[in-house]
């Protein structure tokens, strides 16, 4: 493995930036400092000329389909989409075709990750009502989480019997990850502008459907079920501004029990984007108000919110194509989540620093990932270079996803990713993929 000096560098990490050289070799951070020479002939120097380097972004929430719905994506072709987008690492759901729900179907979407991802890669295990057997089997050590869909969502996984949750909550030792919307509400909703609109009803109508009320609902007994039981555990996804008044900032992440995630389109878009987005930004929990997107940002920023997110879910554009009720919710989002978030910083609504915190360092000390998420001597060189000035406009020649559709289309970023290092190999350098991934599975100190 070649080694790589990264000369001239804005370096982020831990709450802070300062100009110093990288030196990268067997994979690691071998040297930080403000002047560093070569080592010999052999190495690599690359002048970031004052860009920024930051930990490559550990994205806590994603869906890539395989097996089963490898029409939509794979993960060959959406980690490659999160590499040239500055993610580094992922952590992927369940609710795939088979669903992932015994340690033997777990283990298969691993070995596909060995052979074909070109990031990091870990996974999510698979709650059921009645698969409680194997929760008990799956070693923390070697496994991301436990996911639990508490309102149905693509893939139906719904865990619904008030008892089996507490099982689970009381006799699991994984931390807990729960998509939650209450499924009562939505139905009862759903009915409400079935029997209005028939087979037509708006897309606008979505976050009325899947409700603040319904969000709230869930969030708020999957929380006191956790403080009931003691069981860690992380809300993702949040979308309303009142559910942020759940979570506390009162203890630093690594004491907190109870955590929480909020995702990119809660971050961007608004109930206004429905009329020229449609479809294409129907997610479940639903897009909502500008009240709501405000709220969710004051709570990243005062902590209250602990990591940032994608929840990348890709369907056809076909799919999507289809009426309300037909249309699938998710939307593909790695390739452009960063770039997304240094629009906001370029907007002044958030820090260079804060969106490390809550990319790459939160998630390693929320899921307690083993040497990755900062720029450390003798961690992993899990690195992206930045040029803040360098605007760029998202097209369809230009789309990584294998859906080959962005609800970001059309957007003009300033911002854009020139390099992506994943254990030190520079696997993405200006739009091109010069050398293969040579990504591991991710390992954890619990």
């Amino acid at each position: 493995m070649k080694a790589v000096l990264i000369k001239n560098a804005n370096i982020v990490n831990e709450g802070e930036i300062f100009k110093a050289d990288v030196l990268v070799q067997d994979g690691r951070i071998a040297e930080i400092s403000e002047s560093i020479s070569m080592k010999s002939a052999e190495t690599k120097v690359i002048d970031a000329d004052g860009s920024y380097l930051l930990p490559g972004m550990i994205d806590d929430q994603v869906h890539f389909r395989e097996p089963g719905l490898t029409h939509k994506a794979t993960i060959e072709t959406e980690s490659k989409a999160a590499v040239a987008g500055g993610i580094t690492s992922f952590i992927e759901m369940p609710n795939t075709l088979p669903q992932a729900t015994t340690i033997e179907l777990l283990e298969e979407k691993f070995d596909i990750a060995s052979k074909t991802s070109w990031a990091n890669y870990s996974f999510m295990f698979g709650g059921t009502n009645d698969n409680l057997e194997e929760i008990l089997k799956v070693d923390p050590l070697k496994v991301a989480g436990l996911k639990l869909f508490l309102g149905s969502s693509t893939g139906n996984m719904l865990v619904d019997d008030p008892k089996i949750l507490e099982e689970i909550f009381s006799k699991t030792k994984l931390l807990i990850s729960a998509h939650c919307e209450d499924e009562a509400t939505i139905k009862k909703n759903l009915e409400k502008y079935k029997e209005e609109f028939g087979e037509n009803i708006p897309i606008e109508l979505h976050p009325k459907i899947r409700s603040e009320e319904a969000c709230y609902i869930s969030s708020s007994k999957a929380i006191k079920l956790a403080e009931k039981t003691g069981a860690r555990l992380h809300v993702f996804h949040v979308s309303t501004e009142k559910e942020t008044h759940l979570f506390s900032n009162k203890k630093p992440l690594s004491e907190k029990k109870i955590t929480a995630e909020v995702c990119i389109h809660h971050l961007w878009f608004s109930d206004e984007d429905y009329k020229t987005k449609g479809n294409k930004i129907k997610w479940n929990p639903a897009i909502k108000t500008e009240k709501d997107r405000n709220g969710l940002l004051k709570a990243l920023l005062d902590d209250r919110i602990d990591v940032i997110a994608t929840d990348h879910a890709p369907h056809t554009l076909e799919e999507k194509n289809n009426k309300y009720l037909s249309a699938p919710s998710g939307g593909p989002l790695v390739q452009h989540a960063l770039v997304a978030l240094l629009e906001m910083y370029h907007k002044g609504k958030i820090s260079l620093e804060k969106i490390v915190e809550k990319t790459a360092h939160n998630p390693a000390i929320l899921f307690q990932i083993k040497e990755r998420g900062y720029i450390r001597k003798g961690y992993k060189a899990d690195l992206v270079l930045v040029d803040l000035n360098s605007p760029w406009t998202v097209k369809k020649e230009n789309i990584l996803y294998k859906c080959a559709w962005s609800p970001f289309e059309g957007t003009i970023f300033k911002s854009r990713v020139t390099h992506t290092f994943v254990n030190g190999i520079v696997v993405y350098e200006n739009s091109k993929f010069p050398n293969k991934s040579n990504p591991e599975r991710l390992t954890f100190n619990r």
